[in-house]
């Protein structure tokens, strides 16, 4: 049974704190250190810092960032959970990063309670309005958003994508996932190949890159290159399937025959026990 974690809660004086490492940060310039600065000038702490006591000191395993904040604000007595040592604590290990939908999502749900002057005082940003989204969003093919969600396309290049119906956006994630290439200049070039008819008309953004034509020439070779890519590869499996479809046959009439069979139970068992794994399937039949 595994032994329950002891930890306590307890204000301690900011002068008993000491980090476990000194970071080299800018203080005056880093957006981290800001919007945490923001967050307890506007609602407090929220969550407080991770210690354990060593030589009648507090050593900080995590809110390095925090507790420069309080130093700065002059606040004297810090909220902070102790730990037993330092092996002790692994929470940040386990912290889930939220992706960009579900930070907007997120936000507009607190839109429905707080005005937007106190979200973006308590997140120490200027607007919202390039976190929400709401209208790119709504714009979107499901299965785009899955994608984002998954962290595995930026929301510049699902904004291009919202230039395109999405039925064609489907497409084009289709082909993405094909050559596992998720970036902003397939997506510009699948969405300049795009017809007239499959183009978002209720979109009014002005793209400059679309009207240039030597960034359209640009673009559509690479498309061009990927294709090319994919068509070489699509081959190439082709190939070795049709391959080891042949040697199978080969080796099915090796174990087959009675004499082959002997000699390689007698001088390579292990040889011969791979063979009949790669012919027959566990419960003896044949594979192909």
């Amino acid at each position: 049974m595994a032994t329950l974690l002891q930890m306590t809660g307890k204000d301690i004086p900011i002068h008993d704190l000491i980090p476990l490492h000194v970071r080299d940060i800018n203080f005056k310039t880093n957006r981290g250190f800001h919007k945490i600065l923001s967050s307890i000038q506007a609602i407090g702490l929220i969550e407080p810092l991770a210690v354990y006591e060593e030589d009648e000191k507090y050593v900080i395993l995590d809110g390095f960032l925090r507790y420069k904040a309080f130093e700065q604000l002059q606040i004297e007595w810090v909220p902070c959970i102790i730990y037993p040592d330092k092996e002790a604590y692994t929470f940040n290990r386990m912290v889930n990063r939220l992706s960009p939908y579900q930070e907007s999502r997120m936000l507009r749900k607190s839109l429905e309670k707080l005005d937007a002057g106190t979200i973006e005082t308590v997140l120490g940003v200027k607007s919202l309005t390039y976190r929400i989204n709401k209208n790119m969003y709504e714009s979107l093919h499901p299965e785009v958003i899955k994608i984002i969600d998954k962290n595995q396309m930026s929301l510049k290049c699902a904004s291009e994508l919202s230039l395109v119906t999405k039925d064609r956006q489907r497409e084009i994630l289709r082909e993405m996932q094909k050559s596992h290439d998720f970036s902003l200049s397939l997506a510009r070039a699948m969405v300049i190949k795009t017809p007239t008819g499959q183009r978002n008309q209720n979109t009014t953004k002005k793209k400059l890159w679309f009207e240039d034509s030597a960034k359209k020439k640009e673009l559509v070779a690479k498309l061009e290159e990927i294709e090319k890519r994919y068509d070489f590869y699509t081959n190439l499996y082709r190939q070795y399937t049709a391959d080891l479809l042949k040697l199978c046959i080969y080796v099915r009439k090796m174990v087959t025959n009675e004499k082959v069979r002997a000699y390689l139970s007698a001088k390579h068992l292990g040889i011969l026990e791979n063979f009949e794994k790669i012919v027959f399937d566990t419960e003896g039949k044949k594979a192909v």
